[in-house]
This record gives structure tokens, C-alpha cells and sequence, in this order.
């Protein structure tokens, strides 16, 4: 089995205000491996933003806390370390490419400035020649010119500052990156571009990823292994194999590449899961997908269910409660 370079175990975070509890994740569990790519899959709301920035200790201060569970980074469990330590990982070893390049920059400071700023921050006593070298060699790396680093984020297109902000979070050459639906405001074509280029720099530079998105295209060409996230729990992980190759998959991850257009066939509508995420502050008794699901059993509603693995593949659900290859439920089961 590889090293892992993050292991998080039974995570739990909730978002507390005056008038409510948000559930938002409920003990998940992750593990990701030395130069390995994690694609973490869901619709918005499922929680995989807040796992992102609690392993960062980026959560809301007065609103969002940690109720249990650890994050440990290389052994180390980040939330039992202190700030001064945590601002060292903080872009140094554990680095975040945010989901709108449009609101991850500063408007009024130069893109060279603002790269440069990250590696002044890690790389204390520095010389400026030695600054301005590394500034030219990350937007060089990801496909700018280096005479453009004295432009502000205006003077770029969508993908251009997507670039850029890839160039943010690789400025200390990370061991961990986390890339928050890195695509999700580009048109098509950029984003094949973007991801092309993610790769093919994770390759060069040996860095795990978690890469958090809700299209199954992007996990399929750029990761190693896959969960599932819906209502802030894993209901299905495994390798890319397991998931896109697998026989049996939990309802909601059937619901998704059922969701998938088809170029084969015609049809007038694409197909969706019918109703909605469960209310965080109000989530079912037993599985949070049985209002959803078209297999939804008695003990479904009333019981939690286990999850089951076999081998590097693991399901929650009550279907697969006998053994993961049993015969009820799965893609094609009732």
C-alpha cells in the first residue's frame, strides 16, 4: 500500500449559529497516498468544500468548528497543532487552488506580486533576484508569458487567472494540492486546458491532489481514486476502476452517471435523481439517500447503515449489507 501523505479519520463539522446546527460533514473518512490523485464527487451542499478548508483550518471562526475526528498530515494531526505551525503548512506544504479565480485574487496587486508574496512568506531571507526568478519560472510553468507578471487580474481572461492562481498555490512547490472545482467557471475548451495542465504538473512535481469537483469527466481523466460525498458522508469510494468499472455502486453514484448526457442516443431530457439534499440541520433517521432512492427498504429509513468494503471498494448502503459482490440491489438489482 502507498504512504499516505493524508489520512483523515471520522471528521465531523458543523456550522453553529444562533438559530440552528448545520450538519454539514459527518464523520468521513479519507486517505490519500504519496503522489496520488483523490477525486472527492458531489453535488453543492454534499460538504466537500468544508472538508477542504478544515483541513486547512480555514473554517468560519465565530460559526464553523470541528466536533470530532483527526487530519493527519504526514502523522501529523493538523488540528491539534498551533497557528504559528499551521501558517507554515499553509501554502508551503499544503497549498489550495480556491473555486472562482475571479475572487481569489486581489484586484489591486500585480499577479507577480501576489505570487511572489507566497514565496517570500516560506522562504524567509530570500533575495529579491532569487524572488523574481521563481516568479518567472511558475507562470512559465503554467503557460504565461513572464513579462505579464507586472499585469493586475483584470488585464486577464477567466482561464488566464485560473492559471494563475495555479501558479499561487505551486509557488512553494506543495506536497499536497487542493484543488476546489478548478474548472467549474471556464468554458469547455479552457478547462481541458487547465487540466491537462494540472496533471501534467502534479506528474512533474510528484504532488498529491484532492481534487473536489462535481463533474465525473474531470475525475475520470485526472484521478487514482474516488469518493463519493452526499449529505456530508462517503456513501461510496474505491479506485477510478471501482467506481467507473464496478458492478455494484450505491444508488445515489448509479443517480449520477445516469445523469450523464449519452452522444449514442436521443432523447428530450436528461435523466436526474428526483427531490432534493436533505436539509443539514434536519437530516434523516437512517440513510440520508432514502428519500431519494428508488431501492429505499423499511430499515432504510429507520437505521443508519454500515459501510462495507471489500478490498479497495466500499459502499453505505443497506443493499450491499451481506458482502459488497452480494446480489441485492447494485446497478442493475431491485
Amino acid at each position: 500500500m502507498n504512504e499516505l501523505i493524508l489520512d483523515i479519520d471520522n471528521l465531523s463539522v458543523i456550522y453553529k449559529t444562533d438559530l440552528e446546527i448545520v450538519k454539514a460533514v459527518n464523520g468521513i473518512s479519507l486517505k490519500i497516498g504519496k503522489g496520488k490523485t483523490l477525486g472527492l464527487v458531489g453535488e453543492t451542499g454534499a460538504g466537500k468544500t468544508t472538508t477542504a478548508l478544515s483541513i486547512l483550518r480555514l473554517l468560519p471562526e465565530n460559526t464553523g468548528k470541528v466536533t470530532s475526528g483527526s487530519i493527519k498530515f504526514e502523522g501529523d494531526d493538523l488540528l491539534d497543532m498551533d497557528e504559528h505551525n499551521m501558517r507554515q503548512i499553509r501554502g508551503g506544504q499544503i497549498a489550495m487552488v480556491f473555486q472562482d479565480p475571479m475572487t481569489s485574487l486581489n484586484p489591486v496587486m500585480t499577479v507577480g506580486d501576489q505570487i511572489a508574496e507566497a514565496i517570500i512568506m516560506h522562504n524567509e531571507g530570500i533575495s529579491k533576484e532569487e524572488i523574481e526568478k521563481r516568479v518567472d519560472e511558475k507562470l512559465t510553468m503554467v503557460g504565461i508569458l513572464p513579462s505579464r507578471k507586472i499585469d493586475y487580474p483584470h488585464q486577464f481572461s477567466g482561464g488566464m487567472k485560473q492559471r494563475v492562481v495555479i501558479a499561487m498555490a505551486l509557488a512553494c512547490e506543495p506536497k499536497l494540492l487542493i484543488a476546489d472545482e478548478p474548472t467549474t467557471a471556464l468554458d469547455v475548451t479552457i478547462q481541458a486546458q487547465v487540466l491537462m495542465m494540472i496533471k501534467e504538473l502534479r506528474n512533474r512535481l510528484g504532488t498529491s491532489m484532492l481534487m473536489i469537483t462535481h463533474d465525473l469527466g474531470v475525475v475520470a481523466k485526472t484521478c487514482d481514486d474516488v469518493a463519493v460525498m452526499y449529505a456530508g458522508e462517503i456513501v461510496e469510494a474505491g479506485t477510478v476502476y471501482d467506481i467507473f468499472l464496478g458492478e455494484n455502486h450505491h444508488p445515489y453514484t448509479e443517480g449520477l452517471f445516469g445523469s450523464i448526457p449519452n452522444l449514442a442516443s436521443r432523447t428530450k431530457r436528461l435523466n436526474s435523481i428526483p427531490g432534493l439534499m436533505p436539509d443539514p440541520t434536519n437530516l434523516p433517521e437512517g440513510c440520508v439517500f432514502a428519500p431519494r432512492c428508488k431501492y429505499c427498504m423499511d430499515i432504510c429509513t429507520k437505521v443508519h447503515p454500515n459501510t462495507i468494503t471489500e478490498g479497495t471498494h466500499s459502499l453505505l448502503c443497506h443493499l450491499f449489507t451481506d458482502k459488497l459482490c452480494g446480489k441485492a440491489g447494485g446497478k442493475n438489482g431491485k
